[in-house]
């Protein structure tokens, strides 16, 4: 594990069930799904397309802080439109820079114009920490002799 690994390296050790939701839904239907799917956001998938994601910052800042009701509102009316996505390709390292710089929490992963999946922060500190752990095991070694000099 390094950080310069793929995305596509996180994604292999993720399930490969992704939950999205329809633009028509209700924010009370993404916000039951995303409770019951454990996640903190939903791509948002119109015709097969991934149009936006749904988060619940989307929800307390555009329906709760607003006094609306989530029973009421669809879910195009709140989703984040202007998406931040990655490629497959991009590494580790590069999507934590772009999770940083575009103050996002989540990234849709997208290959060939298709969702492929979505990391969070989380998957990425994971990833980052099994890589320093690593390399730290690595170094230990190196310098108890396990290695060739």
């Amino acid at each position: 594990m390094e950080v310069s690994d793929p995305i596509t390296s996180v994604l292999s050790n993720k399930s490969s069930k992704l939950w999205t939701i329809s633009p028509e839904a209700t924010v009370f239907n993404a916000i039951e799904k995303m409770s019951e799917c454990n996640v903190g956001a939903l791509p948002v998938i119109d015709d097969g397309a991934l149009i936006g994601i749904i988060s619940e910052r989307d929800y307390t800042r555009n329906v709760i802080l607003k006094g609306k009701s989530s029973h009421d509102i669809d879910v195009r009316s709140i989703m984040t439109s202007s998406l931040v996505t990655i490629k497959e390709s991009d590494s580790v390292a590069h999507s934590l820079q772009t999770m940083t710089q575009k103050r996002v929490r989540h990234l849709p992963v997208v290959a060939n114009g298709e969702l492929v999946g979505i990391v969070t922060i989380g998957d990425l500190v994971k990833w980052t920490i099994s890589a320093q752990d690593a390399l730290i095991g690595q170094l230990e070694g190196y310098i108890q002799g396990a290695y060739p000099g």
